[in-house]
């Protein structure tokens, strides 16, 4: 594939509406992409890619695990809004009937608090980008995972034209052909050629769908399920990493593999618009939707990993490529989340917002190298998680971070620019700066009509 340098800020150069292809890999943490410092996992087509993109190196996912981002994502509105706060159970998961809501209550026997329950799906009545890009004239099409409720809220009923493997499962059973294991499969793609790795699959029929439909602007949500648990690579990646020196603390050979058939797959992509003659007139937007498993992978020098609060579990890889409209081999340290994803792509094609709060906002000025505030970003996870996460709120406001937590010790605060790594704690060196976050949390929980455990009578 050939990249063509020339740019031209986007004011002074007039094109159709653009093509969006947003590249949502699941699970994959900061550091898990060449271009971002891994040096065990071996990503040069997304590398490559990235350097002639805008680099965004404090993007945030709205949530450390995935249902809630991805709700974020396609609705432009935090977590804790929407109600969606954890990942969904899948039908096979729940051992219930999905067709009426759990109860308000997860009663925890055994712990402290009772805690708010997760819904089973992302309401109907939530506006997605996808019914709004309809209106605009787009095509829009869902390939790989969804993870936000059975069969009526899969992607066809919420504005998406075509949708391929999406449905209610937060992961595959098996990553190989025909992708089922004791009775679970996916009910949204079928098999097709036994032993093909899901995400070569997955590529095919991407490339399937842009060949389709080049005649019109379309937008496709292209999430993969790599890298994901269950761990399963193709076994000649795998025996490639396996003679590979580790460096890092990043050491799984079979993880590196998925990594790398993710970075193939975008390969295929970009051979496809070049062959179409689209890539001059297609945003795509790469980007992850929590950090990475800590028994999967190492997000050092960040802490922690998926599901906690700290860096790791919410700081993503991201980066905007727009050939002709974004810069090169440019970069940003602004603070951006997942829910800023609809508002800027609504303004890139000139759509209209939907008549509700939309909590991101429109960073397409960082791509005429405009300056934008910085405004402070708010996560809510009012869940347990595993043996030692209790649930937890967050405040960033310029380099300050606060996490409260709703049982044991509330407060952590750190100052990111002069640690990255979340070593030095300093809510008792700083109590007014705590009492100040602590204020704008509380009355953003207010704003969203947060869901906040209790304490048990």
């Amino acid at each position: 594939m050939m990249f063509r340098p020339e740019y031209l800020p986007a004011e002074t150069k007039n094109i159709s509406k653009p093509n969006i292809v947003l590249l949502l890999v699941d699970d994959l943490g900061w550091r898990d992409v060449g271009f971002m410092g891994s040096k065990f996992y071996e990503t040069p087509n997304i590398d490559k890619l990235a350097s002639q993109a805008m680099i965004f190196t404090n993007a945030y996912a709205a949530c450390a695990v995935c249902s809630p981002t991805r709700a974020s994502i396609q609705t432009g509105r935090y977590p804790a809004r929407i109600g969606v706060t954890d990942w969904i159970r899948a039908r096979f998961q729940t051992g219930t009937d999905e067709s009426t809501p759990p109860p308000a209550y997860e009663e925890n026997e055994g712990l402290l608090l009772r805690t708010p329950s997760n819904p089973f799906w992302m309401n109907l009545e939530e506006v997605t980008i996808a019914e709004l890009l309809k209106k605009s004239g787009y095509f829009t099409c869902h390939i790989g995972k969804w993870h936000l409720g059975p069969d009526d809220y899969y992607p066809e009923k919420q504005g998406y034209d075509i949708n391929i493997a999406g449905c209610d499962m937060g992961q595959p059973v098996n990553y190989f052909d025909p992708y089922s294991k004791n009775g679970v499969d996916f009910p949204t793609l079928k098999p097709r050629k036994e032993g093909e790795y899901l995400e070569d699959r997955l590529s095919d029929e991407l490339v399937n769908v842009i060949q389709d439909h080049k005649n019109q602007p379309f937008f496709i949500n292209m999430c993969y399920y790599a890298v994901h648990t269950p761990l399963m690579g193709k076994p000649e990646l795998v025996d490639k990493y396996e003679a590979k020196n580790r460096v890092d603390d990043q050491k799984k050979a079979v993880y590196a593999a998925m990594i790398e058939s993710v970075d193939d797959a975008v390969s295929k992509l970009l051979q496809t618009l070049e062959k179409e003659n689209l890539l001059d007139n297609t945003l795509i937007i790469f980007f992850s939707d929590n950090g990475g498993l800590l028994s999967s992978t190492s997000n050092k020098p960040l802490r922690s990993g998926k599901g906690y609060p700290y860096e790791g579990g919410i700081r993503e890889p991201m980066f905007f490529y727009w050939q002709g409209k974004i810069k090169p081999g440019t970069s940003t340290d602004l603070p951006v989340c997942s829910i800023d994803l609809l508002p800027t792509i609504c303004s890139i094609t000139k759509t209209p917002l939907p008549n509700r709060i939309i909590d991101g906002r429109d960073i397409s000025p960082l791509f005429n190298n405009e300056k934008l505030d910085q405004v402070p970003l708010y996560w809510h996870f009012p869940h347990y998680r595993g043996k030692d996460i209790v649930p937890y709120s967050i405040i960033r406001d310029g380099d300050w971070k606060l996490i409260k937590r709703y049982e044991g010790k509330e407060f952590e605060l750190f100052n990111l620019k002069n640690d990255l790594g979340e070593t030095n704690e300093a809510s008792a060196q700083f109590p007014d700066k705590v009492n100040e976050l602590n204020k704008k949390l509380e009355l953003w929980l207010k704003d969203t009509n947060a869901k906040l455990p209790v304490l048990k009578k």
